[in-house]
C-alpha cells in the first residue's frame, strides 16, 4: 500500500510513476480522490483537536464554578454541542479513512525510476547464461516426450478434476519430488535459507498482506472457500510474509530468509485458450519459493543475490536462460522492481518463464504492518520485503524434457539432479 503522505508530499511524481504502469486514467482518478479525501481527513482532525483541547478547558472550569457554588448551566450546554460535534467528526473521520483504504488497496506499488515505461514489448534482457542446444534431429515438444515416457498423466487430471490439473505417473511423480528436494536442499545448504512448511490456506488478511487481495481475488483469479473465507495460496509467498504481520522484528534478526515448497493454484482467468497443451499454464502447479525481510538500505542488494538464488538452479541444471529486467507495465501489482528467469524450451520453441523475482520494498511491509526498529531507541520503520521462485516445477520439468531429449525417446538428467532422481535418464522402456 502506498503512503498517503508520499502522494500528498510530491503528487505529480506520484502520477508519473503509477502512469508508467500504463493505466493513467485509473491511477489520476485515484490520487486525485486520495489527495481530496487526505484533505479533509486532515481538517476534521485539526477540528477535533481544538474542540478536544475546549472540552477539556470547559470541564476544568466547570469544576471550578461548581467549588465555588456557581451556576455551569451554559458551559454544560456548550460541552454537550461540543461533544456532538466530536462524535459527528469521528464517525465521518472512519468514512473517510474507509474510503482512503479501499481506494489505496487497489493502487499498485511505484516501481523504480530505473524500470523502462512500457508493457512487455519494453522488457529488457539484463544477460543470458548458456547456449541453447544444437540437435540432429527435429526436437519434440514435452507432451509427445512425456507421453512416449509414460510420466504425465493429463487426460486422468482432467478427469479427475478438470483441465490445467496435471497428474504425474511413476517417474514423473518421483521428478517432482527430485526437484522439490534438490531446490530446498541447495537454498537452505548453499543459500542461507530456513526451510518452512507454511498452511496451504490463508485468511483474507493474509491476501490483502501480500497484495493478492483486493485484485487478485476481485479479478477473478483466486480459488476461495467463501463459507471459510479461506483462499488457496497463489504461491507460499502469501503465507511466508504474512508469518511476520502486525510484528515490531528486533533489527539483529534481519535479514530473514525462508524458503518452502507448495502447490499453488491460479484460475488464470484471463487466460482462456492460452497455452492449454502440456505443462505450459496450470490450475495447480508445485513451486519451491524464497521470501526475504531486509532492512529498508539492504533490499535493492538483495534483490540482485535473491535473483542468483534462482540462476543457480538453473545453472546446476544446465538450462540455458536469460534474465529480464520487467517494463513497468508488466511489472506485478505488489512489486517496484521484478526479474524474470526465461529457460529456452527447444520443442516448443519459446523461452519459458520459470521464476520471478520481485523486490516489494515498503509496500507488502505497510498492508501487513511489519516492521523493525533499525536501532535501538529510533523510530520503527517497515521492512522491505522480497521473494523470488526457485523454482516453479511445470516450465522448469518441461525445460528438462525437452533439452535433455535424446534421439532413441530418452532424457537425460542432469548430473547435480541423478542423486535425488536415482538414474541419470528416463527411458521408454
Amino acid at each position: 500500500m502506498l503512503d498517503a503522505r508520499l502522494i500528498r508530499q510530491d503528487p505529480d511524481a506520484i502520477r508519473a510513476r503509477l502512469a508508467a504502469r500504463g493505466k493513467a486514467a485509473d491511477t489520476d482518478a485515484a490520487v486525485e480522490r486520495v489527495l481530496a479525501l487526505d484533505a479533509e481527513r486532515r481538517a476534521a482532525i485539526a477540528e477535533g483537536d481544538e474542540l478536544k483541547s475546549r472540552r477539556n478547558a470547559v470541564s476544568q472550569e466547570v469544576g471550578e464554578r461548581k467549588r465555588r457554588k456557581e451556576s455551569a448551566d451554559d458551559l454544560i450546554a456548550e460541552m454537550r454541542q461540543v461533544n456532538d460535534r466530536i462524535k459527528e467528526i469521528d464517525g465521518r473521520l472512519r468514512e473517510v479513512e474507509g474510503e482512503m483504504d479501499h481506494i489505496l488497496l487497489r493502487v499498485p506499488n511505484l516501481t523504480d525510476p530505473g524500470v523502462p515505461a512500457g508493457g512487455e514489448e519494453s522488457n529488457a534482457v539484463v544477460r543470458t547464461w548458456g547456449e541453447p542446444r544444437a540437435f540432429d534431429f527435429t526436437p519434440r515438444p514435452h507432451w509427445d516426450i512425456a507421453a512416449d515416457l509414460g510420466i504425465l498423466d493429463l487426460p486422468g487430471g482432467a478427469k479427475v478434476a478438470g483441465s490445467g490439473f496435471p497428474a504425474y505417473r511413476g517417474m514423473g511423480a518421483r521428478l517432482q519430488r527430485a526437484l522439490i528436494n534438490f531446490f530446498l536442499d541447495l537454498h537452505t545448504r548453499e543459500h542461507g535459507y530456513t526451510e518452512m512448511e507454511p498452511p496451504f490456506l490463508v485468511t483474507r488478511d493474509s491476501m490483502q498482506g501480500t497484495g493478492q487481495y483486493p485484485k487478485f481475488v476481485e479479478d477473478g483469479d483466486a480459488y476461495a472457500l467463501p463459507e471459510d473465507d479461506l483462499f488457496l495460496i497463489p504461491t507460499s509467498e502469501v503465507p511466508l510474509t504474512n508469518l511476520h504481520r502486525d510484528e515490531l522484528l528486533e533489527a539483529d534478526r534481519l535479514p530473514i530468509a525462508y524458503t518452502a515448497y507448495s502447490p499453488c493454484f491460479r484460475r488464470e482467468a484471463g487466460s482462456a485458450g492460452k497455452d492449454t497443451r502440456g505443462l505450459l499454464r496450470l490450475h495447480q502447479f508445485d513451486k519451491v519459493e524464497m521470501v526475504r525481510f531486509e532492512r529498508v538500505e539492504d533490499s535493492a542488494d538483495a534483490l540482485e543475490r535473491l535473483t542468483g538464488h534462482a540462476e543457480k538452479a538453473l545453472q546446476l541444471l544446465g538450462l540455458p536462460y536469460r534474465v529480464l529486467l520487467l517494463a513497468a507495465g508488466d511489472t506485478g501489482f505488489s512489486s517496484s522492481r521484478t526479474y524474470d528467469l526465461e529457460v529456452w524450451a527447444p520443442g516448443v520453441d519459446r523461452w519459458l518463464e520459470v521464476s520471478s523475482a520481485s523486490n516489494c520494498r515498503d509496500f507488502q511491509a505497510r498492508r501487513a504492518n511489519i516492521r523493525y526498529r533499525p536501532e535501538p531507541g529510533a523510530r520503527p520503520e517497515f521492512v522491505h520485503t522480497l521473494n523470488a521462485s526457485g523454482l516453479a516445477l511445470p516450465r522448469t520439468v518441461v525445460a528438462l524434457l525437452e533439452n535433455g531429449q535424446q534421439a532413441d525417446g530418452s532424457v537425460l538428467i542432469p548430473e547435480p539432479l541423478r542423486p535425488y532422481l536415482g538414474t541419470d535418464r528416463l527411458d521408454p522402456s
